[in-house]
């Protein structure tokens, strides 16, 4: 049966999607953030053409048994670097002794790879989806410079305990900035996101990321990785194409993560999946403990294989390979792993 340029998509066609790009070319260097705080509105591309274009040409067809390669692309190299990438702040000390950590937070209309030959017409923060992993400790003060270099007037919501000044409703037009300052509390898994209607466009065009608040009293030492699921949706009509752990199809099935045998191992997991009402993880040949939020580092866990999140929900997963090799994880929607989110763990003595 011949293609139909006219026939709409379905979400098991993802890699139909073609390198080429009628989507349009934005640009796909990452800009230092810094330099974008003295840049007016109308040095951020519109993405409208971009969001509206017509489909691209089909390419190639996502099945059973399909090979993602083991190519290093950009998109693969930001998934891995997003594992391990915790952003404690530029670090100082108040008067009154309170620890001060500041970031900079810059939305960008940007275009990034989350498969190979695949682009995502995104908004993001700092230019990665997700944004980066913001982490500090209970009682630190926040400090947080966004700068709106998006065409779009965009926010900061966290998770947490904070005035309701500080709570990323009101909109920060393109070519303006804002400072939310909060102490942080309580210590666990939290998340931030854009909350600027609509929420559902501005979410899952990328506007998101984790925000780790670690306990006074130090967890326990372990091998530390940071994961966010997310759906990309390509065609505009509501339902995602490509669902991802960090932004990139595949990413860690092409790339097992290393750990070795004995070790704890700690993930940081959030949900930040548009359009779809939850997602999931499964690990295969072994159990986890999962502290839902992770507030209270002695609470007592859920020890199971298999957990649900809905969109904003998050929770910390603590597991030892008890012996060497390849540990599959993925969504336990089977749609969802045969569209981009599965992967392995890798263990070595």
């Amino acid at each position: 049966m011949e293609n139909d340029p006219k026939r709409l998509v379905t979400r098991r066609q993802v890699l139909k999607w073609g390198a080429a790009g009628t989507l349009g070319i934005l640009g796909t260097t990452m800009l230092n953030p810094a330099t974008w705080f003295a840049k007016p509105a109308s040095a951020a591309n519109n993405h409208e053409g971009h969001s509206a274009a017509p489909q691209q040409k089909q390419h190639q067809m996502m099945a059973h048994g399909y090979d993602p390669g083991t190519e290093l692309t950009s998109g693969l190299r930001e998934a891995i670097k997003a594992l391990t990438a915790f952003n404690y702040g530029k670090v100082s000390t108040r008067p009154d002794g309170k620890t001060v950590r500041e970031y900079e937070l810059v939305a960008m209309d940007t275009e990034v790879e989350i498969a190979k030959g695949i682009k995502f017409p995104g908004w993001a923060y700092n230019g990665t989806i997700p944004g980066p992993t913001i982490r500090c400790t209970e009682g630190d003060i926040v400090r947080v410079k966004f700068w709106n270099g998006s065409t779009h007037p965009h926010s900061i919501h966290f998770h947490g305990i904070h005035s309701p000044k500080m709570d990323g409703l009101e909109p920060v037009l393109p070519g303006t900035e804002f400072i939310y300052e909060f102490e942080a509390k309580p210590a666990g898994m939290h998340v931030y996101h854009c909350h600027i209607p609509p929420l559902a466009k501005h979410i899952h065009k990328g506007l998101y990321g984790n925000f780790i608040i670690d306990p006074k009293k130090p967890r326990k030492p372990a091998k530390e990785f940071n994961m966010v699921m997310n759906g990309f949706d390509l065609d505009l009509d509501g339902a995602n194409e490509v669902y991802t752990v960090n932004g990139y199809a595949f990413a860690f099935q092409a790339f097992p993560i290393q750990v070795k045998v004995g070790e704890l191992v700690r993930v940081y997991l959030s949900n930040l999946t548009e359009f779809d009402l939850i997602n999931s993880f499964h690990l295969h040949a072994n159990i986890f403990h999962y502290y839902e939020v992770g507030a209270d580092p002695e609470a007592r866990p859920v020890i199971t294989d298999t957990i649900m999140q809905c969109q904003g929900q998050r929770g910390i997963l603590e597991m030892v390979f008890p012996e060497p090799g390849k540990y599959m994880f993925h969504a336990h929607q089977s749609e969802f792993a045969e569209l981009g989110w599965m992967g392995f763990f890798e263990a070595k003595a």
